[in-house]
């Protein structure tokens, strides 16, 4: 689809490439062949506790996913390195990575340790690069963030990964789920009880689906931009005008 070419001389803007400068179209907002597979959707969670509450979470949500016609997959961060201690070849590293590639949507969900996200989920965000060659991860694909806390509701965590997911580009939407006491919210089985808590859950994930459905055909032009245009154009002619080869 042709762009909506501006003239910039008209609009006074020196400073722009007039060829890259664009009118943002509602035309490019429609895909003109959407989607029909299931929304995929990769979760992660932050301990490795036989009973982690952050996980226990995680499957709530992945079943709730599911029953709304999600595909879904919970990565495992048991045997994950430290970021940079091995190559990224290595097994546990290529799976959360191919896993992030493959998904239109995350779910990520931490404790909150000492007033912050674990560890554990931020090694597991550190070792998703913003790009692997030609092919950006996360850029462009939804975002829904949960915590669970032993002591009163807080939000330092989500705060947290709400920054994180602005720094990896994602569409980070407005519900969140705090789940306080989460020691008093699962059953002997690890299934969730009825609560408020869990009726946010529903609606978080809810709107992550949503969201989802709407932008993941358009994504490739949501996060289309003016400055990554021109460093593609400079880049291009430096190659067209080398000397030699």
């Amino acid at each position: 689809m042709r762009r909506a070419v501006v003239s910039v001389a008209r609009l006074d803007l020196p400073n722009v490439d007039a060829e890259l400068f664009e009118r943002p179209s509602m035309e490019r907002l429609v895909s003109a062949a959407p989607a029909r597979h299931a929304p995929r959707f990769l979760l992660l969670y932050g301990s490795l506790r036989e009973r982690s509450f952050s996980r226990l979470l995680t499957e709530e949500a992945a079943r709730l996913l599911e029953a709304m016609g999600g595909e879904v997959r919970i990565f495992n961060p048991t045997g994950l390195p430290l970021p940079d201690s091995v190559p990224a070849d290595h097994p546990k590293v290529q799976e959360l990575r191919e896993l992030a590639q493959w998904a239109e949507g995350m779910v990520w969900c931490s404790p909150e340790r000492h007033g912050a996200m674990t560890g554990i989920m931020k090694a597991q965000i550190d070792w998703i690069p913003l790009s692997i060659g030609a092919v950006r991860p996360t850029q462009g694909k939804t975002l829904a963030v949960m915590e669970v806390s032993g002591g009163s509701q807080s939000f330092n965590a989500l705060n947290q990964l709400r920054v994180l997911g602005r720094w990896m580009r994602m569409l980070t939407i407005p519900n969140q789920s705090s789940v306080a006491k989460a020691f008093l919210e699962f059953d002997e089985a690890g299934r969730m009880k009825p609560s408020a808590y869990y009726e946010r859950v529903v609606d978080v994930m809810e709107e992550l689906f949503k969201f989802t459905l709407l932008t993941r055909d358009v994504a490739p032009y949501l996060v289309d931009r003016y400055s990554e245009r021109r460093e593609s154009a400079e880049a291009l002619s430096k190659r067209v005008n080398q000397r030699s080869i």
